[in-house]
């Protein structure tokens, strides 16, 4: 899992030192993925942080450029895997501003608390992922017992638990299924209480808090120099959300508080995501209580497969327009669009470049875990020790298969 490489030797005062090269992963457990950093040492000391990406490199990008518009969304649920709704959202907005059309509202609806499910997922993991990673096994248990509950959700809307592929260009592929108010009404009763136990499990161990409060600490100033986006810019101090500073979908519908703590260290990502779970289930019960009645997908026989399906049973027009848009895709107007969500890791924006065809000319995905693997650079000043590398990591959230897209 490591290896190690001696540089050089120097005497100093206290005694001889030896500097050398330390190769954490790609396989290590802890690098949550094939992430390699190579660490430069003095003893327990880390002078230098250099992370090594692309072990990972699928080509989503390009492969796009193959695809039709419809194909690609497998493609994005395989981005951050663990918050898919998320990105097909994002993706969907971006091809539906190239074609100047809107979702329905109860789509929008549906949407918003598909990627507030996800965000929980996402937030799930890492709650209990960074304890794990610093010793404390029992949190990732709790944690993950709670996940298999919004898991069970997704796969009652959409059929599968991971790669949901939900939405569509004008909408999503099909109305909530019967039984899932209920469903979800009740996790959003449960759930509150579950993240008072995390708090009470971690947030005041002395152990956690020593290897985390104090560590790694990013600054406003450098945090918006480096890009950062998500709880990793707002741990800092900096209040930007995009859902409520350039709302898209019904945010601007909903109440919901935008959490900034200002220490910006390990502890504080840590909690930012605790506290925005709370915002999240309060987000998809307004979102229950307000979502109208009326159709999930734009009427629109160009874009769209035909809403009404007894139509498609006796009408020969929308059969072949049926098959078109299978075998085919729709065409979308020469122009270009940079589309960007408030993701669960942070900013995730979709720059598309259309030629007028039935395939995008190019497409460009900004992963927040790209950019926020940058604070490993950033932060190792900051950072004494091996052990705090480790925690800084866990406390950035990098999912690598949206870094190696």
């Amino acid at each position: 899992m490591t290896d190690v490489t001696i540089l050089t030797e120097s005497k100093k005062p206290g005694g001889r030192t030896q500097e050398v090269l330390l190769n954490l992963g790609p396989q290590h457990p802890s690098t949550h993925g094939v992430l390699r950093l190579i660490l430069e040492m003095e003893g327990e000391i880390v002078s230098r942080i250099d992370p090594f990406i692309g072990y990972l490199h699928r080509g989503t990008e390009k492969l796009a450029e193959s695809f039709t518009y419809t194909q690609i969304f497998p493609l994005t649920d395989r981005l951050d895997y663990l918050c898919p709704p998320s990105n097909n959202l994002g993706y969907a907005m971006a091809v539906e501003k190239l074609l100047g059309i809107e979702a329905p509202v109860r789509a929008q609806y549906i949407r918003v608390m598909m990627a507030e499910l996800a965000r929980l997922s996402g937030h799930l993991l890492i709650t209990g992922a960074l304890p794990m990673d610093l010793g404390a096994m029992t949190a990732l248990l709790y944690t993950m017992r709670e996940r298999e509950m919004v898991m069970d959700l997704l796969e009652m809307i959409s059929g599968v638990r991971m790669h949901t592929s939900f939405c569509r260009v004008g909408g999503v592929r099909e109305d909530l299924p019967e039984g899932f108010s209920e469903r979800v009404a009740e996790f959003c009763q449960i759930f509150p209480q579950r993240i008072v136990d995390y708090e009470r499990l971690v947030a005041k161990n002395r152990v956690f808090l020593k290897r985390t409060k104090g560590i790694a600490v990013i600054t406003p100033e450098l945090a918006i120099d480096m890009g950062l986006s998500g709880p990793n810019l707002r741990a800092s101090g900096v209040d930007w959300d995009i859902r409520r500073d350039s709302p898209y979908e019904v945010y601007d519908r909903l109440d919901f508080n935008v959490i900034v703590r200002d220490g910006g260290d390990c502890y504080d990502r840590w909690i930012c995501r605790v506290e925005e779970m709370r915002e999240s289930t309060r987000i998809i019960e307004q979102c229950m209580r307000d979502m109208p009645e009326g159709p999930v997908l734009v009427d629109l026989p160009q874009v769209a497969f035909p809403v009404d399906k007894e139509l498609l049973q006796r009408s020969m027009e929308t059969q072949i327009h049926h098959f078109e848009l299978s075998a085919y895709g729709f065409k979308v107007p020469k122009g270009e669009v940079y589309v960007a969500i408030e993701a669960p890791k942070g900013e995730l924006g979709y720059y598309i470049i259309s030629d007028g065809s039935e395939k995008p000319f190019r497409m460009k995905v900004r992963a927040p875990s790209f950019v926020n693997l940058q604070a490993l650079l950033g932060g190792a000043t900051n950072m004494d020790y091996l052990a705090d590398v480790i925690a800084m990591l866990g406390s950035l959230d990098p999912v690598l298969a949206e870094v190696d897209k």
